[in-house]
């Protein structure tokens, strides 16, 4: 559209230089507020964490008792690792615990916050009674899996004898005492994964399994064509947990073999019970290989890393956050 030239002439002509914008302040109040408010998490992460990762990733390449300052030896610990067969026996043990563990205490889990999600009388006593080893102490729970599986007064040597069985020494058997404290560690988790479980039932709308019904879909169809998709996300979260919790798992396994009251007891019998996070222990604290104990700590954290990742790659595959 042309502009008449005698209208054009009778504008006035801005000729101020453009104002320069004003450069944002990187932190303004809200942020300085912010800042300060974090900043107790921020130093403990810095002290805790931060430094302290930083601290074993380098006694890890050190000859290190803490009664001497480290002498740097390169790799020769992780080398010493490779050449250590009880090293293998922890990790092959770590393994086995988690792969028993992970896939029963997941399925529990979601078959109790299923029935847990139904309107039942007395509903709230059901989930405290599954919540409360869940906050008690592995002492107490040590003491309660004794009482069932002590070789001579436990209730699961009398059940065996009164079906016709030998009885077991449960812990002090190499082949039984992974599955032994695998059970002892679904009894006492499966209460907080089945909250997580729960939480995500209640979020999923009522209105797809009345579409189900209508479409003439059963109890097993709901479950597997509406539930278990909606809760995929869930199911990651409870999955990633589970693995890192029993990758970590030193309390239960040094309590219920012995540990507390001879240290070199713990992982028994024979090494059978012997994981990573024990070996990393024995090695730090009772022999005072802290380098050797720093590069099993980062070893053990890489394993972490790359499952953690796999997963993490893999969920577009099957979790459904829609």
């Amino acid at each position: 559209m042309n502009q008449n030239p005698e209208i054009a002439r009778e504008l006035p002509v801005d000729r101020r230089p453009n104002p320069t914008p004003k450069k944002k302040k990187w932190l303004d109040g809200e942020g300085r507020w912010g800042i300060l408010l974090v900043s107790p998490y921020l130093l403990h992460f810095l002290v805790f964490v931060a430094f302290t990762s930083l601290a074993s990733l380098y006694f890890s390449f050190t000859q290190y008792d803490m009664l001497n300052p480290p002498k740097w030896t390169g790799l020769s610990n992780y080398q010493k690792m490779l050449d250590d067969p009880l090293f293998w026996k922890a990790l092959r043990n770590t393994i086995y615990f988690t792969v028993l563990l992970v896939p029963i205490k997941t399925a529990l889990a979601l078959v109790l916050a299923v029935a847990l999600n139904q309107k039942l009388k007395g509903l709230k006593l059901y989930r405290i009674a599954h919540f409360i080893p869940v906050i008690s102490s592995w002492t107490v729970i040590a003491y309660v899996a004794d009482s069932i599986f002590n070789p001579r007064f436990g209730w699961a040597n009398g059940l065996l004898m009164k079906l016709g069985l030998e009885p077991k020494n449960w812990l002090a058997d190499e082949q039984l005492v992974i599955p032994v404290l695998v059970a002892v560690a679904v009894w006492k988790g499966v209460g907080y994964m089945m909250v997580l479980f729960l939480a995500g039932l209640q979020n999923v709308p009522g209105d797809l399994y009345e579409a189900a019904e209508i479409d003439g879909a059963g109890p097993l169809q709901k479950f597997w064509r509406v539930t278990v998709p909606l809760i995929s996300g869930t199911t990651f979260l409870v999955l990633i947990l589970s693995t890192i919790s029993s990758f970590q798992n030193f309390e239960q396994i040094y309590v219920m073999t012995g540990g507390t009251v001879d240290v070199s007891s713990a992982g028994g019998p024979n090494n059978a019970s012997l994981v990573l996070m024990l070996l990393l222990y024995r090695e730090g604290f009772t022999f005072f290989h802290m380098g050797y104990a720093s590069a099993i700590a980062w070893v053990l954290f890489l394993i972490l890393f790359v499952f953690t990742f796999i997963q993490m790659r893999l969920q577009k595959k099957w979790v459904h956050y829609d």
